[in-house]
């Protein structure tokens, strides 16, 4: 069981560990009655962060019991979606990148 947070590949490097954490926590405050939701929180706590291009996250958008997230320092850009924690995600999940730092 994890929680699956996908940033967009263009977002600033400086932003990505509050965003991240702000996501997060959104997503937990929104589910955290869900059983699922309550086990993760306390016991697995496991979080997988990706780098995802513009179509990768809008196929994401598709998939149900997430949060996203806007950086008003873009202008209100959508910049991350976290989703609740779960057993099984679309196959697709585990062939996204994992997230570090772009070259600047």
């Amino acid at each position: 069981m994890k929680m699956y947070l996908l940033v967009k590949e263009n977002a600033p490097n400086k932003l990505v560990p509050v965003v991240t954490a702000h996501a997060s926590l959104a997503c937990f405050r929104e589910y955290e009655q869900e059983e699922d939701m309550q086990h993760w929180i306390n016991s697995v706590f496991k979080k997988v962060v990706c780098k995802v291009t513009e179509a990768e996250f809008e196929q994401a958008k598709q998939v149900a019991k997430r949060v996203l997230l806007t950086e008003s320092s873009l202008g209100g850009q959508e910049v991350c979606l976290a989703f609740s924690p779960r057993e099984e995600y679309p196959k697709y999940f585990k062939y996204l990148r994992l997230w570090s730092p772009n070259a600047e």
